[in-house]
This record gives C-alpha cells, sequence and structure tokens, in this order.
C-alpha cells in the first residue's frame, strides 16, 4: 500500500542531490517558512477580512493581478519531463519572487519584523536549493539578487492586500516545495538502500 503513494522513480540515479544534509537542511527550513508565514501574516495585516487560509482568497486573483503579483512557478513530481534540474531552478526562482514581492510590499507596511526574518529564511533556503544545483549541474550557481518587483500600490489598502496575497501564494508555493523535497528525500534513502 505504501509504494502507490510513493512519486514515480527518477530516470537517473545521477542525478540525485548527493548530499542528504543539503536537503534536510532545506527542509528544516521550509517548515519554518511555513510555520512562520502566520506569526508575519498577523504582523502585518490589520484588515480583518483578510485571513491566511480562507477561501475568500480566490476571489482576490484579479486584484492580485491587477497589483502586479506574478503567480509562482509551478512546480511537479520529478519525471522524465520534469527534471531534478528544472524543480530546483523553480524553486530558487519560485522563493527570490517571493522575497522580492516582500521586498517590494514592506515600505508600505507598519510593522515588518515578521517580514524581514521571513524574507531570511527564503535567502537562506535559496542559498541551500542553489547548492542543491550546483550538484546537479557541476557549475557554479551565482546568487542573484532578487530583481525588484513593481507593484502598483496605490494606498494602504492595495499594500495590505499585495503582502496578504504575496504571503498566501508564498504559503501554498511553500507547500509545493515541502513535497518536491520529501521526493528527493525518499529518493536518497532508496538510492542507499540499494
Amino acid at each position: 500500500m505504501a509504494s502507490v503513494a510513493r512519486s514515480a522513480p527518477l530516470p537517473d540515479g545521477s542525478t540525485l542531490v548527493a548530499d542528504p544534509e543539503i536537503v534536510q537542511r532545506s527542509r528544516s527550513l521550509i517548515k519554518k517558512i511555513l510555520l512562520s508565514i502566520p506569526d508575519a501574516h498577523k504582523s502585518c495585516i490589520y484588515i480583518e477580512t483578510l485571513k491566511l487560509n480562507s477561501s475568500e482568497n480566490e476571489k482576490l486573483g484579479v486584484m492580485a493581478s491587477n497589483i502586479g503579483i506574478p503567480p509562482a512557478p509551478v512546480l511537479k513530481n520529478l519525471s522524465e519531463t520534469f527534471t531534478l534540474e528544472t524543480g530546483l531552478e523553480r524553486m530558487s526562482e519560485g522563493l527570490q519572487l517571493h522575497r522580492a514581492l516582500l521586498t517590494s510590499v514592506s515600505p508600505s507596511l507598519e510593522n515588518i519584523d515578521k517580514v524581514a526574518e521571513l524574507q531570511a529564511d527564503i535567502k537562506d533556503l535559496v542559498i541551500q536549493i542553489n547548492k542543491m544545483l550546483y550538484q546537479v549541474k557541476g557549475e557554479t550557481v551565482v546568487q542573484p539578487t532578487p530583481t525588484p518587483v513593481a507593484l502598483r500600490l496605490a494606498g494602504k489598502f492595495e499594500a495590505q492586500v499585495a503582502a496578504h496575497l504575496t504571503l498566501v501564494q508564498l504559503q501554498s508555493f511553500g507547500h509545493d516545495v515541502v513535497r518536491l523535497l520529501r521526493c528527493l528525500d525518499q529518493s536518497g534513502e532508496e538510492e542507499t538502500e540499494s
């Protein structure tokens, strides 16, 4: 029964991340980020109708587009068509996107301490992801500074919505990162068992 829930085998064992400690550190960091999101949300979002885990968030899609919040990259299970390298690149891109979004909206928020801590954790996770990418590619991955995202914030309400939607999207993306890292962790365990 447990084998039914496992992801498809990776196409090439040589593409696995060689250092399981980096995978474990990455898993710890993404868990820390996911646990920090509710506190960051509570500390900087004061509009009561903007709730982190609400079905109403889906209705704010048009507003996200109007404000200029780009969607996060899509993460999938590893396969022949979605390689480890692609997954790691998208993780890095998505985390950098969310860090840039938080950087862009922070000046419009009143209490940014928790948001700043979240940004630092995201930066640390990007470093770990890039280390794994280096192991896969065999070449140095330059740690880019987040590309600034120009959000259209007409006032405090838009800033609140932008921060809210960024945290909601980061939470969802973070869950996808957890799933992909779990797959890497299991793949590494399977490789050492055989």
